[in-house]
């Protein structure tokens, strides 16, 4: 049976790639199962590689002195986790985190560079990219501070499913906390709430959306904005 997680133009960023850029990297592509909770890097370390998620989702978590975190902004089949490495930092002051399992590519962060100092098409899909998530951390941050938490975890569904071959997903409830950076107490009743209303099935960590229209309903105006920015930078074509 034909595995997706195995397709790397599954991803959507290494889809776009032109013929030359795609020929170039093929080779140099590994392919990394990404467990649930597994933390890529951590804030300060050094990155060695970029990922391309294609089954999984990885969030991106702002990490105080304190040892609390909150999500600042999720990475899926969209797109790549490593921004730093392009945009010359080498660093980052977040850590990210398997959210959701899955597969993805990695490629090392020398190829990257070197591909970045071309200043060919790739410079500018990566661009995009960044704006695109730039968008998201902005509107996750005024989603946190102005709505409330079941709007913020109507979103967090939301952005999970834009990124989901299914509608179904493993969370602990300590993963599911990092997102509007609550308890893990509070996070387990906002998801309960979402169950009463009928959004979802939630037992065991595990996350079953049932019906993906309503969320849309029930959350506040910021998956739009963030959804139409990246339908906008990164418009989805037909792989080759």
């Amino acid at each position: 049976m034909f595995d997706p997680s195995r397709n790397p133009r599954q991803n959507h960023f290494l889809r776009e790639l032109p013929q030359e850029q795609w020929e170039r990297w093929q080779s140099q592509l590994g392919y990394v199962d990404m467990r649930l909770g597994q933390v890529l890097y951590e804030p300060g370390s050094t990155l060695a590689h970029v990922y391309f998620p294609t089954t999984t989702i990885v969030s991106l978590l702002y990490v105080m002195k304190n040892g609390e975190s909150a999500e600042i902004a999720v990475v899926g089949n969209e797109g790549v986790v490593g921004v730093p490495i392009f945009m010359g930092g080498g660093s980052t002051s977040s850590r990210a985190l398997v959210q959701s399992a899955g597969g993805a590519y990695r490629l090392s962060a020398e190829v990257m560079k070197q591909e970045f100092d071309r200043a060919g098409p790739v410079l500018h899909l990566f661009l995009r990219h960044t704006q695109a998530l730039m968008t998201q951390m902005v509107q996750t941050a005024a989603c946190n501070k102005h709505h409330s938490l079941h709007q913020q975890l109507c979103r967090w569904l939301l952005l999970s499913l834009y990124r989901l071959q299914g509608t179904e997903m493993l969370m602990t409830q300590k993963l599911i906390a990092h997102m509007p950076g609550v308890s893990e107490d509070v996070a387990t009743a906002g998801a309960l709430q979402l169950q009463d209303a009928g959004l979802i099935d939630y037992k065991d960590g595990r996350i079953r959306v049932r019906d993906r229209i309503a969320p849309e309903k029930r959350s506040c105006e910021c998956y739009a904005v963030v959804k139409e920015e990246y339908d906008r930078l990164l418009p989805l074509r037909l792989a080759a």
